[in-house]
């Protein structure tokens, strides 16, 4: 179970404005699904194995103290690390995360919310486009580019995107301010009608995170950032925004 708290820890809390996050589990499947708080970023994600522990609905709050909980050293291998149920309605459901070192000198009880209670506060947002105009893998040392460009206009919250040529360029200010861009990603074979902009912060945040990633970006007005943790896939939907 470990893991996967510290993955969704790594991969949902790491962005620094989403706290809470809504779990879904079956035998077959186990979901999470958060939005940030400024509502600029949707999260989706599933493991690729479901975990028998988190079975039900149910929600995590304070993700920040759950990640202080897991960074004890005490909680090594040998500690219990365990779901606490409760019968309710009729209906088996997770309560709390117990943490016990081997010779239960160090407990902590990390408490969730109900199914009723998080369900009101996180919604599943999925996709509902009409498909994705441009797709790519971000390379590291265009990932290090777009940085880069990011710190010489720091001014700047939003950049644009911009297909032309078969490459992907990235603009920051405009004709009016200081300016930059760069090109983000060559052979681009899709084509973008419409100049999008989107938040620098939440952007770069997410291409940040560990694993491989996928670029996603629709004419319609919405990017996804597709993270695989190799223990899970995460999607991050962003809107387009207005400057």
């Amino acid at each position: 179970m470990k893991s996967y708290l510290q993955d969704i820890i790594s991969h949902i809390n790491a962005l620094g404005n989403v706290d809470t996050v809504k779990v879904t589990g079956t035998d077959q499947t186990t979901t999470v699904n958060a939005i940030t708080d400024d509502r600029n970023v949707m999260i989706s994600g599933e493991f690729k194995t479901p975990s028998a522990d988190f079975v039900g609905t149910f929600g995590m709050p304070n993700l920040t103290k759950l990640k202080t909980i897991l960074s004890f050293e005490d909680y090594d291998a040998e500690s219990k690390i365990s779901m606490t149920k409760n019968m309710r309605d009729g209906v088996l459901v997770p309560e709390a995360i117990h943490f016990e070192t081997k010779n239960g000198d160090f407990v902590n009880d990390y408490r969730l919310m109900t199914k009723e209670v998080i369900e009101d506060m996180v919604k599943n947002v999925t996709y509902k486009g009409s498909g994705w105009n441009v797709e790519f893998e971000p390379s590291v040392a265009n990932i290090i580019r777009l940085k880069r460009q990011a710190s010489a206009n720091s001014e700047e919250k939003v950049f644009t995107t911009i297909v032309k040529d078969n490459e992907l360029r990235i603009h920051f200010g405009d004709v009016n301010t200081h300016s930059g861009n760069f090109v983000f990603e060559t052979n681009v074979t899709g084509t973008l009608a419409n100049k999008r902009q989107w938040p620098v912060k939440e952007v770069i945040d997410i291409l940040n995170l560990a694993g491989d990633k996928t670029y996603r970006i629709n004419d319609q007005g919405a990017t996804e950032i597709t993270v695989d943790s190799g223990l899970a896939v995460y999607k991050y939907l962003i809107p387009a925004h207005t400057k």
